[in-house]
Parts: structure tokens; C-alpha cells; sequence
């Protein structure tokens, strides 16, 4: 196993069936508005702005926004995209209602799967767990384009290390996270950001709240 496998594999694993039951409240509830200044709110007005009838989340975490969000109709195609089974597991129960299609796959390589285009993609506090900087990083957008219809819009957040706000609480959660490869985003800048994305994508907007950056952008 190389070390950015282990890497990968060390971001994503403490979502364990235990931390998922408590990942709500100390993740969504506590950390997001507490110690990263960034209520939920204001990520889930993110999906409300973008969602589709023909979606993608990658990085699904519990499934909390897609459970909360508003699409566009009552039987969305939803697409869940994750490496972690587990999270998979969970947005998939969360999310029965709409028979979501689930998918595994590591994001930073590229999707050896036939999948039918989407209109959205979203990206949840994705890329922040990834290793790498923010450029190699550049390469999840690359290999998420071509599941991407011409025209669909591609969304999410992740929190920054530069180029932000961190409190002193922010500083020391963000900084014991990356002892731990929980987080890698010690080089992950707001201009890095900037820069990613418009490598990729166009009418690409970035809204900072608190030391996490919102973002969207079109193919």
C-alpha cells in the first residue's frame, strides 16, 4: 500500500458505525457552528440553491443534507458516491425514500464506472479529508467532470487553513484533525481554492463563512 492509500484510507476511516450515530451532533451541530463558524444552515441553503432532480453527493457523510434539502421533485435520481462503506450505508437508509444508486470509489483516481451523466454533483467536507494539496487535490474535480452533464453545476464546502478565519479553538480541533490524517488541508488555501476550481469549472463563486469556503461552479 503506497502512502497516499494510506492516506485515503486514513481520512475516511474514523467514519465508524459509532462515529456515524454521533456525527450529527458533533460534527453538523457543535463543530460546524461552534468551532468552525459555519452553521449547517448555511450549507444546506447551499444545496437548496443547486440540488437537482438528477444528483450526485460525493463524500456523503451521514446523509444529513440530502435527507434535509429540497429537490426539485419527489423522485429525484440520486446518485451516493463514497470509498467509506459505512457512510454509504447510512446515506443509503437515510435517503430509502428516493432508491438512491450507490457507488464506491476513490475520487482522487478515476471512476472506472459506467454511470449516467448527473446535473449536480456535490462535494461536502470532501476535500479537506483528502491528502495531497489543494492542486493534486484539483485531480477529484477531474475525474468527477465526466459524470457531469453539460450545464450541470458542481457544489459543496470544505474547510481551509489559510486564507480564513480560525479562532483559537479552530487552530487546535484543525490542527490535532491533521496529526491524525482525519484532515490533510495544511496547504489548502482560499486562493488555492480559487485557483482549483477555475482550473475546472466556470461561473465558479466562493463564499468564506467562517473558515469554511462554499463553492459552486459549471461545466
Amino acid at each position: 500500500m503506497t502512502s497516499t492509500r494510506q492516506q485515503v484510507e486514513a481520512g475516511q476511516a474514523v467514519y465508524s458505525k459509532s462515529m456515524l450515530a454521533i456525527y450529527d451532533w458533533l460534527v453538523l451541530r457543535f463543530s460546524n457552528r461552534l468551532i468552525w463558524k459555519c452553521p449547517s444552515k448555511q450549507i444546506l441553503a447551499l444545496y437548496d440553491r443547486h440540488v437537482t432532480a438528477n444528483h450526485l453527493d460525493v463524500g456523503v457523510g451521514s446523509g444529513y443534507f440530502l435527507d434535509r434539502c429540497r429537490f426539485p421533485t419527489d423522485r429525484p435520481r440520486l446518485g451516493l458516491m463514497d470509498l467509506n462503506l459505512n457512510c454509504l450505508d447510512a446515506a443509503a437508509n437515510r435517503a430509502a425514500r428516493y432508491q438512491p444508486e450507490v457507488y464506491r470509489a476513490n475520487v482522487l483516481d478515476p471512476i472506472g464506472l459506467e454511470i449516467p451523466r448527473f446535473d449536480s454533483i456535490s462535494m461536502t467536507y470532501l476535500l479537506h479529508c483528502l491528502p495531497g494539496t489543494i492542486k493534486t487535490k484539483s485531480a477529484v474535480l477531474r475525474n468527477l467532470k465526466p459524470l457531469l452533464n453539460q450545464g450541470g453545476v458542481m457544489f459543496g464546502a470544505t474547510l481551509l487553513h489559510d486564507g480564513v478565519y480560525r479562532s483559537w479553538a479552530a487552530k487546535r480541533l484543525m490542527a490535532f484533525y491533521n496529526s491524525k490524517g482525519i484532515f490533510t488541508n495544511e496547504q489548502d488555501d482560499l486562493q488555492g481554492l480559487r485557483w482549483m476550481l477555475s482550473q475546472h469549472l466556470t461561473a465558479v463563486t466562493v463564499e468564506v463563512v467562517g473558515c469554511a469556503a462554499l463553492f459552486s461552479g459549471r461545466v
